[in-house]
């Protein structure tokens, strides 16, 4: 499985590329497949999801080369309805190639999708707006089997602002007949990013970033290159790197209203930002503070993403800091882990109590998911001694060479197996 040694100490210091967005990636992968065009994608993140997908757009018949972060894919040979579970089980996000392949041959069959251990993420809303949409939807033994004879554009009203389910209406949409409208939509910048994929290549959608999109479908699509927008996950959790070593970091190819929830709570802490253009500077605090108050929300809300690192930064804090994470259940897996470095967290449901400590000491740790995974390599960064942090591959699932990285900009870190 891997594991990753980090020896604590080192301020962090240099400038980073921030990588293309896993978020934004995998829909626009997985809509590939609905015109039966040849599509290029640059900014093509090297990651384990985005291998997931390629593997599963090549057992469904796509043609597909890679070099370096571009990815071309011709779905035109697509030959299967049947989306192999072996595949579907590494990664939830999977679940949105039903949209993608009901617009494009009316069935598909997919296993109930895998991933990370933050607790249940219900399909139930993407299966119920795709019937609203017109398809027959049969589960049984753990499979999913929709099929339709044409979808028909109709108003969806989500419950819940869902990133997968309005990604899933939207491939779905694209080529169904007459216009689509989803309410309560969610507004993440990914779902910008899919919006304009699907509009280069023939779709007419607008309204993404806003809570109302509506889908107008169309039966044409054509080639298409387009480029990735950055991961504002990935920028944050180098700009907790900076913040939690003391450090100066210059992030490269940044969205910056992308990140303003963080940068607000970051300046909150003590940091210094300054921001330019695309490129944004942290300048990391000799005192952490403490925060009252930070509650996940949807897009333009605090990131859930970025909880767990947020609450490694805040475990060594000077004061009392609250987090209520109100999007995931089960999603403080990685606080038990920073307890063993000598945190003070509380947990009570879906609120964690972080009391600063005035350091973390090195400790054998265990990755529970990808985001606390990297919680643990960030409080591992500013401990006193060794830390080890095992089953990495959580972390590869949405980090690109991130020991690396780490190291490159001055970090005593190494991976091994």
């Amino acid at each position: 499985m891997g594991k990753i040694i980090v020896e604590g100490g080192n301020k962090l210091v240099g400038e980073i590329n921030i990588s293309g967005a896993k978020n934004a990636v995998l829909p626009i992968l997985a809509a590939t497949v609905i015109g039966g065009k040849q599509s290029t994608i640059f900014n093509v993140p090297n990651l384990k999801d985005v291998d997931v997908m390629e593997k599963i757009l090549i057992s469904i018949g796509c043609n597909i080369k890679r070099i370096d972060k571009m990815m071309w894919i011709d779905s035109k040979p697509l030959d299967s309805i049947r989306i192999p579970e072996e595949l579907v089980r590494e990664m939830r996000s999977s679940i949105i190639l039903m949209g993608a392949m009901l617009s494009r041959i009316g069935e598909v069959i997919v296993s109930y999708p895998g991933g990370c251990e933050i607790g249940p993420r219900p399909i139930d809303m993407h299966l119920k707006a795709l019937r609203e949409l017109g398809a027959e939807i049969e589960e049984s033994h753990g499979y999913i089997h929709a099929k339709t004879k044409g979808l028909i554009g109709c108003e969806i009203q989500l419950d819940y602002p869902s990133v997968g389910a309005t990604e899933n209406i939207m491939l779905a949409a694209t080529k169904a007949k007459g216009t689509t409208v989803i309410r309560n939509a969610a507004r993440e910048p990914e779902i910008v990013d899919l919006q304009n994929y699907l509009n280069k290549a023939g779709a007419r959608i607008s309204g993404a970033g806003t809570s109302v999109i509506i889908i107008e479908g169309v039966s044409k699509f054509n080639d298409v290159t387009f480029n990735t927008m950055s991961d504002r996950i990935v920028a944050g959790t180098y700009m907790i790197a900076s913040a939690i070593t003391e450090g100066e970091i210059i992030l490269k190819n940044v969205i910056i209203d992308h990140l303003q929830a963080i940068i607000v709570k970051l300046r909150e802490a003590g940091s210094l930002i300054y921001t330019d253009n695309n490129s944004l500077k942290i300048i990391g605090p000799k005192n952490i503070n403490s925060i009252d108050m930070i509650q996940t929300l949807p897009y333009p809300g605090f990131p859930t993403d970025m909880q767990a690192p947020m609450m490694a930064l805040l475990s060594i804090a000077n004061g009392t800091s609250i987090i209520s994470e109100t999007v995931f259940e089960n999603r403080f897996k990685h606080a038990e882990e920073l307890i063993r470095m000598g945190a003070n967290i509380k947990i009570f449901g879906k609120v964690a109590i972080i009391k600063g400590v005035k350091e973390l000491t090195g400790a054998k740790t265990t990755a529970k998911d990808l985001r606390g995974g990297a919680s643990l390599i960030l409080a591992g960064l500013s401990a006193k001694g060794t830390t080890e942090v095992e089953n990495v591959y959580h972390i590869e699932r949405g980090y690109e060479d991130f020991h690396i990285e780490l190291k490159r900009l001055g970090a005593n870190i190494k991976k091994i197996g």
